[in-house]
């Protein structure tokens, strides 16, 4: 029983891959100058991760594909998996304490998605998150996923174009589906110790499960088609503005205050590390630089 579902769905995430990664190069391609005369476009790099399992047998894996020193992108990582197993003790809490059920009678999982995370050359330009993935256990499955804008330098206008898309994608699966979710990324991408949010927010959703798989795998897939269509007019609307030093001491302090929520309080961080998966995957998120004050 849902061997088909899995299959389907660890499908859409691998496609979307290569679709964002084929994007993304096109940006690359697209603009003829970087900086510190970073004059050709840059590539992702792919490479096969694996999940360690305790009894040393096969757990699944993924690809981690990461441009570095683009001439746009300064580090973006996409990555997809595919993992499985028996969750450990502390994983089973944590199921436990968000209402999963049967997690003490029967902790096999089954995982897979997709996530992305981009930190951009052009202060302008802002940085990104997104995911989207299925979790499977012999007594419950369900969706979650979202995507985020989060600018160093903040334009009212790029806020207003990357909710109206994602709010044009929700809105096909219900009109209450996007003032839900927005209110959800707003709470949930809130950095506690700072007193505020990591960017301008976006949706996020998790635990999806309506009791029908067909709707739930169309509203994920939903949202992650809109990714594109939310972000790529944002780069190449703000990819050829003029910055400086100042500009770039700001981007970095910023990335300071996303590289703090991602290791303290991320939940698909913690996830990742404490069920075995390849570390440097799961850490993909960092910047290639951050300051702090």
């Amino acid at each position: 029983m849902f061997e088909e579902e899995k299959a389907r769905a660890s499908g859409w995430f691998r496609s979307l891959r290569d679709e964002i990664v084929a994007a993304f190069e096109g940006v690359e391609d697209a603009h003829t100058e970087g900086p510190l005369s970073v004059n050709v476009p840059g590539r992702f790099e792919v490479k096969e991760t694996k999940r360690s399992a305790p009894d040393g047998g096969d757990a699944g894996g993924g690809l981690m594909s990461v441009m570095r020193g683009g001439r746009v992108f300064e580090k973006v990582g996409v990555n997809v998996s595919t993992v499985f197993g028996t969750l450990g003790e502390r994983a089973q809490k944590a199921m436990a304490a968000r209402g999963i059920p049967g997690m003490a009678d029967d902790p096999r999982f089954w995982a897979s998605g997709i996530s992305l995370v981009a930190h951009m050359q052009n202060p302008h330009v802002p940085a990104v998150h997104m995911n989207t993935r299925m979790f499977w256990t012999p007594h419950a499955w369900w969706f979650g996923g979202g995507s985020d804008l989060n600018p160093c330098i903040e334009y009212d206008e790029d806020t207003e174009d990357f909710h109206n898309v994602q709010k044009a994608h929700c809105d096909p699966h219900g009109a209450d589906i996007y003032p839900k979710l927005k209110a959800w990324a707003d709470e949930y991408f809130f950095v506690p110790h700072r007193g505020r949010a990591r960017g301008v927010g976006g949706i996020f959703y998790d635990d999806r499960n309506t009791g029908d798989w067909e709707e739930d795998f169309a509203f994920t897939q939903d949202v992650g088609r809109a990714f594109l269509k939310a972000y790529l007019p944002i780069v190449h609307r703000r990819r050829e503005t003029p910055w400086n030093d100042d500009d770039k001491d700001t981007q970095l302090i910023h990335r300071g205050l996303y590289a703090e929520y991602n290791l303290v309080y991320d939940r698909g961080t913690k996830f990742g590390l404490e069920t075995g998966h390849d570390a440097n995957a799961v850490l993909m998120s960092l910047p290639p630089l951050a300051k702090w004050i």
